[in-house]
């Protein structure tokens, strides 16, 4: 028997904090949750967010970025994805493979008409196109398996927001790999919706025997506080790993290059330099910048007070901030 768990909400924040709840604390039988997030960009846990993630573009285009608490790489959710999460008893060391549980959601597709096969180290793909990316966590006894389902993603957004250039940056960050991506919907006969595709899935992969589940009031309190880890500043940037940044641009008033180290998110040395009319040395800039969040806002309220005319002539404090940013 499988117990099916809903969220309810497309809050990627809540849902990966149910996620994390069911792992650890119901310890019991075969879990299955289906869930969506609004568009959100998700992390992998040992990857720096900065590399990964165009946070610039992000904000404008009202993507979220969330760390999640498995490894692997960058993935982009959205209305047109659909997440699974797999939790069981992890069983012998020997059975914790990845196609223990990618070849059943491959099967699952397979049966709904998508020639899906495992490939590579973790990846779903169709056609030689990659449909899903999956990744693992393990807790006392039990292991969580999860994965995306790209049905019929915004791959406009995708690319925007997952489009660092990793020459700026140096750290030993895992990175993420980048794929020909898929749409599974492409494979299906026209006119599939995702709720078709949504009850097709569960089928094929609760065929045991299901039986839908709730959390408890005061599960869902301990929810509510594990979400409040991923909603932070310290969790999602905070903890990526030690990195080094460098950047040069031109722009109308003359050539800015920056080069940081950043720790545990925060800026802990700079230097700036160039051949833009500076009247006054860029120090009280870069004092400025050493203890700043790397995040641009946190900038850019340590910059607002500086007379950045003398310091940088026809540099405006957006441009240092492009350049800063990427």
């Amino acid at each position: 028997m499988t117990y099916c768990f809903e969220t309810g909400s497309t809050d990627p924040c809540w849902n990966l904090a149910y996620e994390e709840y069911l792992l650890e604390r119901r310890t019991d039988g075969e879990l299955f949750m289906l869930w969506q997030n609004s568009p959100t960009v998700v992390i992998g846990l040992n990857q720096n967010a900065a590399e990964e993630v165009d946070a610039g573009r992000a904000g404008e285009l009202g993507i979220a970025v969330v760390r999640r608490m498995t490894g692997g790489g960058a993935v982009y959710h959205d209305a047109g994805n659909l997440n699974y999460s797999l939790i069981s008893d992890a069983g012998e060391p020997a059975g914790l493979s990845l196609a223990r549980f990618m070849e059943p959601v491959c099967g699952a597709l397979r049966s709904m008409g998508v020639p899906a096969e495992a490939s590579g180290r973790n990846d779903i793909t169709v056609e030689g196109l990659k449909v899903s990316g999956t990744a693992r966590r393990i807790y006392k006894n039990r292991v969580l398996h999860h994965g995306t389902l790209l049905f019929k993603a915004d791959k406009d957004a995708m690319s925007a927001v997952l489009r660092p250039d990793e020459s700026k940056f140096t750290g030993k960050s895992a990175k993420s790999v980048r794929s020909r991506v898929g749409q599974i919907s492409d494979f299906m006969p026209e006119g599939a919706t995702m709720e078709a595709f949504r009850a097709g899935l569960l089928a094929a992969l609760t065929s045991g025997g299901l039986e839908k589940a709730e959390l408890l009031p005061a599960e869902l309190e301990d929810v509510a506080r594990r979400a409040e880890k991923y909603r932070s500043w310290d969790w999602t940037w905070g903890r990526s790993p030690d990195f080094g940044f460098k950047n040069s641009r031109r722009f109308p008033g003359g050539r800015i290059s920056v080069s940081l180290d950043v720790s545990g998110g925060v800026i802990n040395s700079a230097a700036v330099s160039g051949d833009f009319m500076a009247s006054v040395p860029c120090g009280a800039l870069v004092d400025a910048l050493i203890g700043s969040k790397y995040d641009r806002n946190s900038v850019l309220s340590r910059i607002c007070g500086l007379n950045l005319q003398e310091i940088l002539g026809d540099i405006s404090a957006d441009e240092l901030l492009d350049v800063l940013f990427g």
